[in-house]
């Protein structure tokens, strides 16, 4: 079965929500998702010193047989986080640079500024709350996906990040690996996920907590 064909079952879950049991597959283009009410009234500038800078494709864990190319920051939420996120999201201006390689394997980052840094606190509180129940969210969506949580802890950088792991594994064969971390620099929160087939084992959790540092690091 071709890469666009086969079902990535957990990104495909981005959708599930309005029918359960539905699983549609999360294209290589995803675009951001319309369903998350995310006000935002101007494009956002990924250079502007006004806004929180982003991953570069360079700073994503190495694939052994692609380079990653990242797109450009761009206002909203992106597909692959509906799913886990939306509840925590609602309401907040967002931005989000989608990264994928020649392959399955893909990665997104989310950055969310708000008020105060009483305000990021509590959203990055919730956003780890969410997370963390994703994979029996997952279960309770669709019974033929199991899906099981790894905590992989904390990182010291600015404010804190956290890392985790979610494994999917479906009736029909497919098996998914994703990664996910957020963390926090003042006033602006952000979220990084990195996904491909796989298990636990082809997860490059070390790797994936160096992007994390980076990213809250370069945030400002």
């Amino acid at each position: 079965m071709t890469k666009r064909t086969r079902a990535v079952a957990f990104a495909t879950l981005t959708a599930a929500t309005l029918a359960l049991g539905t699983v549609l597959a999360g294209p290589a283009g995803a675009m951001a998702n319309p369903s998350v009410s995310v006000s935002v009234p101007v494009p956002v500038s990924a250079t502007s010193s006004s806004t929180p800078r982003f991953l570069s494709a360079s700073q994503l864990p190495p694939h052994p047989t692609s380079a990653w190319t990242a797109g450009r920051v761009t206002p909203g939420v992106p597909d692959e986080l509906v799913f886990c996120l939306e509840d925590a999201l609602p309401g907040y201006h967002s931005s989000y640079r989608d990264f994928r390689t020649d392959l399955e394997t893909n990665a997104q980052q989310l950055t969310v500024v708000v008020g105060s840094q009483a305000k990021a606190d509590a959203l990055a509180k919730r956003l780890n709350t969410e997370i963390r129940a994703c994979a029996a969210r997952i279960e309770e969506t669709d019974p033929e996906i199991e899906a099981t949580l790894k905590d992989y802890g904390t990182l010291p950088v600015e404010e804190g990040a956290h890392a985790y792991g979610v494994h999917t594994d479906t009736s029909w064969g497919a098996t998914d690996i994703n990664l996910y971390s957020v963390g926090r620099d003042g006033r602006a929160v952000t979220v990084v996920k990195w996904g491909q087939m796989g298990d636990f084992s082809d997860a490059p959790v070390q790797a994936f907590k160096k992007t994390t540092t980076t990213a809250v690091d370069k945030l400002y």
